[in-house]
């Protein structure tokens, strides 16, 4: 199968078919038969794509002197693939023209080939770094910034909104870098040491970095080990660092299951057990079987976290909420373009019903984290701020206290963690305690 077929179908799946990126790409590799450089080809032509497709929309509109809506929806996306190989990849010019109008002419047809040629052409004649200074031509500092980062505006401001100007750039720049996989060990069923050739990560003692894909490992092949950002290890570790008295742990949002695991594997050393609820049955699928591999400990129930299905009395609460995923970025390539503000507005509610329910959930004197992978205030301060104004018996915590490990994290009381600063997604983590302490 030639891997730039692969690369347009995946992508048509993408903008034809709303699909995820990262997963219509890991369905297509399973069963597309390529050799690991084909399929690494395949995934750098997908997620490179994605990763600057609004730079790439912008390109071709100019080069072809036509709106991007005038264009058939597959063309564009041969385009866009074609624009990837020539300014992304560093393809030669005439190389990133030829492939471009052979796979047209595999898969729209002989019809287009002549206005591929000619667009590609255009985008082909020079270099990323000169199309982007033409079109951050006339745009605000901020604007500017956007267009050489490859990010929505909206997404940039709402960065400008919490980072330092002069990091700006580099927050991008780590957003547009795909990150290696990052293994996490089970407390309980094994170590840093049990993985192979691997390199234990900066902060977490439960992670590790290593050659290979993930499943190389045995220790995840049989679920001892599995993969997870250190960010997301980060917030559990420092759940579980924080003095409580003692009694059951619950993660009130425990889809897909990670850091359930990891929480499980620490109750278990505590002398404990966590029960974990997930709202959709699918996803209380997936964290029982992440769950599986203890013998014992946990427990996992399909419960919505704004009706729950438990009482009161946990030691320990994580509310890992649904949010906008705008701290993972650099792993989710696609997802800069299809969200919009109100993917961040419309979650408020649920937000700050979810973080109501944690506290409610806890013992006098218990703590609540309260998580999300996204950066912004929205999702962040302003909805801890929020519930706290309504309870005045819950008190915040310094969060950074209880990872003194990592530096440069403090955001008033509370943690973010920073990929150009930590090497992990963008996560938020506040920590609370209910009063009777």
């Amino acid at each position: 199968m030639n891997p730039r077929r692969v690369a347009f179908d995946v992508l048509r799946q993408v903008t034809g078919e709303d699909a995820y990126a990262n997963l219509a790409l890991a369905k297509r590799l399973a069963t597309a038969g390529l050799s690991a450089r084909d399929a690494g080809l395949v995934t750098e032509l997908v997620a490179g794509t994605c990763r600057a497709m609004g730079s790439y929309d912008r390109i071709i509109e100019a080069a072809s002197g036509r709106a991007l809506g005038t264009l058939q929806p597959a063309v564009v996306d041969l385009l866009r693939l074609g624009a990837h190989q020539a300014l992304g990849m560093g393809m030669k010019r005439y190389a990133a023209v030829a492939t471009t109008v052979e796979l047209a002419r595999s898969t729209v047809g002989q019809r287009v080939t002549g206005l591929v040629n000619a667009v590609m052409r255009k985008v082909a004649a020079q270099s990323l770094e000169a199309w982007l200074d033409q079109l951050a031509a006339g745009e605000d500092e901020l604007g500017a910034v956007a267009v050489r980062g490859s990010h929505p505006r909206w997404i940039v401001e709402a960065y400008a909104d919490v980072l330092p100007a002069a990091e700006l750039p580099a927050a991008l720049e780590a957003n547009n870098l795909a990150p290696r996989p990052t293994l996490v060990v089970r407390p309980g069923l094994a170590k840093v040491a049990d993985l192979r050739d691997a390199t234990p990560t900066r902060f977490s003692p439960f992670g590790a970095t290593a050659e290979g894909a993930p499943n190389d490992q045995p220790a995840v092949r049989d679920g001892r080990a599995g993969v997870q950002d250190e960010g997301s290890q980060l917030v559990a570790w420092a759940l579980s660092r924080v003095d409580a008295p003692s009694g059951p742990w619950l993660d009130l949002c425990a889809g897909p299951g990670g850091k359930a695991a990891l929480l499980t594997g620490l109750a278990r050393e505590a002398g404990t057990w966590l029960l974990a609820g997930e709202a959709q049955e699918h996803r209380a699928r997936l964290v029982a079987d992440a769950l599986s591999v203890y013998p014992d400990g946990y427990q996992v129930i399909t419960a919505d976290g704004t009706r729950p299905a438990w009482g009161q009395g946990f030691a320990r609460v994580m509310a890992d909420v649904p949010c906008s995923g705008l701290g993972a970025l650099r792993r989710r390539p696609d997802s800069r373009w299809r969200r919009d503000p109100d993917a961040v507005t419309s979650l408020g509610g649920l937000q700050r019903a979810l973080l109501r329910t944690a506290i409610a959930s806890a013992a006098p004197g218990g703590v609540v984290a309260y998580v999300t992978c996204s950066p912004h205030r929205a999702e962040t301060t302003d909805i801890v701020d929020a519930v706290l104004a309504e309870t005045p018996a819950v008190t915040r915590l310094r969060a950074a206290d209880y990872l003194p490990e990592v530096p440069d994290a403090a955001v008033g009381d509370d943690v973010q963690l920073w990929p150009q600063r930590h090497g992990t997604d963008a996560m938020y983590l506040a920590l609370l305690r209910v009063g009777g302490a």
